[in-house]
């Protein structure tokens, strides 16, 4: 099937864009490849450092004539997703051992919750956790000891942070290995109900305590499609999983062979194997356009948006908000999963899930069919679903047919001939607007804003019972710069109340919505931010705003607005607390949303 032209067209744009970058990048990488294997320039004292510990793996290590494999593992318990990483460092050794090869934890990274913090000061240091898992992966393979390393994440920052790493230690393999998805508990619209229900002070907060804890009951990613679940698609779309990877619940036989298959694929790929695939030849324009394209065709989360071109910048290639758009307008919405829909991931993986859905997509010539992945050369492996055969993993090929046509559907007849992301432009700045889960007659809304500078601001407002007409609810000083960008989930229940009482509402922020937010219409990471002075801060109560999701529009209609001076506002509450001082570097230097909010890139 040939290329979309709108795939093709894209495509040819980055690549052109990237050319400068992605040169230096590929030759910087030509070099350290050109060296040959790293532990033959360790002098032996440093090798004899990095192996002291390692018992009867030493004299294997010091020969230097099998791969050594770096763990990089973002465990810890306080992440659902990832708390089944406890256990992976000894099968993956036990894996190790029977392929003949060797491997050590290199390091690990910090990995924040932010379902924990959503709403609570420690939210401000979420995105620049990102750049910080990217740094700390970065000193965990400085040690220049490993042929390939395996990346144990999942959740939200913690994806893009490793990726950032591994494109910059792109001279070697990488490969992710995912733990799976939580099995299902109360659905989430149920979860949603008592949570809209508490906002109007009509359920108690044991009947919300009940209602979570049923929600969230286990190990695994939690089961919506947001951001976590958003970045195990993505990783499987780029090529960087085994094939079938991603939605296969924890602890389970197939789980566990999953990951010792990994082991012994990314031995494989290693300069000592017979298939180098070195991780910055896997991620080119191709692997990122299937990324977007990945995200489009499953309605995913806002906030790889913001991700995607930090993490594509570590490999040299340059990203633009507009590529997402006209993409995005290309690519069919072929998956309903809460929020967009009722069912959750394990559902979406029952119904055929992503063999199903990337088998449709290279159909329709919406995939690039021949980029490099771990398991091979182009995505044709990725149509397959691993099975346990006999007690031997096996792959077998995955459904033509939707399973279930209420959760994924066929490109030729999708839920959307649009995928659900909109870019908004206009004398507000620029951002972006997810639509998967907005009702079409919500797509666009011309009300007087209502301006406030915090989320506990905008609750307080609603439980004096200020909300009695249409309202664009606008939140500033939320960007990078002014307190680290937290996501203001924690307004989608009252937000969600207000509309259900039948008030048209809006929310625009420079800030984020967690990449669980749905029904009400939101414009975010608008760029530039208030805090650097960003049309934003021009904006006071009672300009009339229009936000049209249609057009792509973002305006205020107020005839004096240009001429405004911006207002600037004490910071100084963001500065000190749950960690905060010790991020004011980050937020004097990080970069703009629709850039990716970096620091470190």
């Amino acid at each position: 099937m040939p290329l979309h032209p709108t795939l093709s067209r894209v495509t040819d744009r980055i690549r052109a864009r990237s050319e400068s970058s992605r040169g230096v990048y590929l030759e910087r990488m030509a070099k350290a490849v050109s060296s040959g294997p790293v532990r033959a320039h360790l002098s032996c004292g440093n090798q004899a450092h990095a192996y002291a510990a390692m018992g009867d793996a030493k004299d294997t290590l010091a020969q230097a004539k099998v791969p050594n494999l770096g763990i990089v593992t973002a465990y810890n318990d306080m992440l659902s997703a990832h708390q089944p990483f406890e256990r992976y460092p000894d099968l993956i050794r036990a894996a190790a051992a029977k392929a003949g090869v060797t491997v050590q934890v290199a390091g690990g990274v910090p990995a924040m919750c932010d379902g924990v913090t959503q709403g609570q000061p420690g939210m401000e240091l979420s995105l620049f956790s990102r750049d910080v898992i990217a740094l700390a992966a970065g000193v965990a393979m400085s040690h220049n000891c490993f042929d390939a390393a395996l990346y144990l994440g999942v959740c939200d920052k913690i994806v893009p942070g490793l990726i950032m790493a591994a494109a910059t230690f792109g001279h070697i393999p990488a490969v992710f290995v995912p733990a799976g998805p939580m099995t299902s508990g109360i659905p989430n619209d149920e979860k949603s109900r008592v949570r809209n229900a508490y906002a109007e002070g009509k359920a108690t907060r044991e009947e919300l305590m009940a209602a979570e804890m049923a929600s969230y009951h286990g190990p695994g990613t939690c089961t919506f499609y947001g951001t976590a679940n958003t970045n195990q698609m993505l990783m499987e779309v780029m090529g960087l999983h085994l094939p079938g990877a991603s939605f296969v619940n924890p602890g389970t036989p197939l789980r566990d062979a999953l990951t010792t298959a990994a082991v012994e694929r990314a031995a494989a790929i290693t300069a000592l194997g017979n298939d180098f695939r070195p991780a910055g030849e896997i991620l080119d324009e191709r692997a990122y356009v299937n990324g977007i394209v990945g995200l489009m065709a499953t309605g995913g989360s806002t906030n790889l948006v913001l991700h995607l071109p930090a993490m594509a910048r570590a490999s040299g290639v340059i990203l633009d908000l507009q590529d997402f758009a006209d993409l995005s307008e290309a690519v069919p919405l072929m998956a309903k999963v809460y929020p967009n829909g009722l069912a959750d991931v394990n559902h979406f993986h029952a119904a055929g899930g992503l063999q199903f859905l990337i088998g449709q997509l290279l159909d329709a010539g919406l995939l690039h069919p021949d980029a490099k992945t771990v398991a091979g050369d182009g995505l044709a492996a990725y149509r397959q679903e691993p099975v346990l055969a006999e007690g031997r993993l096996a792959w077998r090929d995955g459904p033509k047919t939707s399973l279930n046509e209420k959760v994924v559907r066929p490109a030729t007849d999708p839920f959307a001939p649009q995928g659900g992301l909109k870019q908004l432009t206009g004398n507000l700045g620029r951002g972006v607007i997810k639509v998967s889960a907005v009702a079409p007659e919500r797509h666009v809304l011309e009300a007087p804003a209502r301006v406030f500078h915090s989320q506990d601001a905008v609750k307080a407002a609603f439980k004096a019972g200020e909300f009695t007409g249409d309202t664009i609810v606008v939140v500033r000083f939320q960007g990078p710069k002014a307190n680290g960008m937290p996501e203001l989930h924690s307004l989608t229940p009252t937000l969600s109340v207000l509309q259900d009482r039948g008030l048209r509402v809006a929310l625009v922020t420079d800030g984020r919505m967690s990449g669980a937010s749905g029904k009400v219409p939101a414009a975010i990471h608008v760029a530039p931010e208030a805090a650097a002075g960003g049309p934003l801060a021009k904006l006071r109560d009672g300009d009339i705003v229009r936000l049209d999701a249609v057009a792509g529009t973002l305006t205020v209609l107020t005839p004096d607005f240009e001429s405004r001076t911006p207002v600037e506002v004490d910071l100084s509450d963001n500065e000190h607390g749950i960690g905060r001082e010790l991020f004011a570097a980050f937020r004097r230097h990080a970069g703009s949303a629709d850039t990716g909010g970096a620091l470190v890139l």
